[in-house]
């Protein structure tokens, strides 16, 4: 394989992350300079920030013509984030889930994750439907800003001024500062999406794999990394309200900011996979499913939760190596999946949700 193909790979990667951490400080400190909280900036700002590297990559994948790399993108980025994610940020602390995550924005992406598909069931995403997912992120953020005001949390308030030095006063020149790292970002994070997309359908070309594969796999890892780095830190930091809000809210900006803006740009429809509707689609919506009996059991995801998420995560990219090399053992991995692991996951996962709901009941 080619040392360049290689270079591209990691080039695209490195100015991705770097691209989107500058962007996210410069613009969060600018929009403290304008009076406007830090919940508000954590919930808009920074979670578009940290969606920068998706929507750089499938927008220019979907101008060079790649739909298949744009799908699998997102798609393959929502699906880490939960399991590998939250899984590795899990195993460091057991984290905190807020009752608002279980009663609004898991629903809100479950809710994301069904209207993709049924957008495009027809095999495209249209200009019209990315007119839809747009508009209702555009909606979504309004319905937080104004939430936001309405309901001050002051402990959530007070993590992300921390996490981003909100509340230091302003040095001279800091607005002049705070713009030119925005444009700096933006400028890496376009070279950076570039250098990854040359790279990924290279790959692709170079191992007989589908672009969809290497979506799915390399470039959604990849482009995850800011929410990785993210979500570890504030784990580490205590941070965990923000570590698990961070995960929900870049999967619902991924699936209708990033795939909205990359099908309104794209000079034609986005083609979709059939074998990506049938399977990956479904995947991402049953890990989203799945978040609610698992943030709901104790509102706190555990360790054991976690190994669980990254275990699926392992047998998820297993298996797409295995059906793309086109092993007889593929089909075997996926009956024992679907006949005996789901299965018992899904009967533990009922027990432990109606235990802690008689809990629930009994306490209140």
């Amino acid at each position: 394989m080619s040392l360049m193909v290689w270079g591209y790979l990691i080039a695209g990667l490195v100015l991705l992350v770097a691209g989107a951490e500058v962007l996210v400080r410069g613009a969060a400190k600018l929009a403290a300079q304008f009076g406007i909280p830090p919940l508000v900036i954590g919930l808009t700002v920074v979670a578009f920030g940290t969606s920068a590297p998706e929507t750089a990559v499938s927008v220019q994948a979907a101008l060079a013509g790649s739909g298949d790399l744009a799908i699998g993108n997102v798609v393959g980025s929502n699906i880490a984030n939960v399991l590998l994610i939250l899984g590795l940020t899990a195993l460091i602390a057991p984290l905190v889930v807020s009752r608002q995550l279980i009663r609004l924005d898991v629903p809100i992406m479950i809710g994301a994750s069904l209207l993709t598909l049924a957008l495009a069931w027809d095999g495209s995403l249209s200009k019209l439907d990315g007119l839809l997912l747009f508009t209702c992120i555009l909606a979504y953020s309004a319905f937080l800003i104004i939430n936001s005001y309405r309901e001050k949390s002051v402990p959530a308030d007070d993590e992300f001024a921390k996490e981003f030095a909100l509340h230091e006063p302003a040095k001279r020149y800091a607005w002049q500062i705070n713009l030119l790292l925005i444009v700096v970002g933006l400028v890496l994070l376009v070279s950076g999406s570039n250098f990854l997309v040359q790279g990924a359908v290279s790959l692709a070309r170079t191992l007989g794999l589908s672009e969809l594969v290497i979506g799915l796999t390399v470039v959604a890892v990849g482009t995850s990394l800011p929410e990785l780095a993210t979500s570890l830190m504030a784990a580490i930091r205590g941070e965990r309200d923000i570590a698990v809000g961070n995960i929900v809210g870049s999967n619902i900006f991924n699936l209708l900011c990033v795939l909205g803006l990359a099908s309104l740009l794209s000079p034609a429809p986005i083609l979709v996979a059939a074998n990506a509707l049938a399977f990956d689609f479904p995947v991402m919506i049953g890990v989203a499913v799945v978040c609610l009996p698992i943030f709901f059991s104790g509102y706190c995801i555990n360790r054991w939760e976690g190994l669980l998420f990254i275990g699926y995560y392992v047998a998820y990219t297993l298996y797409l190596v295995l059906s793309a090399a086109g092993r007889p053992l593929a089909d075997q991995f996926a009956t024992a999946m679907l006949g005996y692991v789901l299965p018992l996951t899904a009967i533990t996962l009922l027990v432990i949700t109606v235990q802690s709901w008689r809990k629930t009941k009994l306490q209140g």
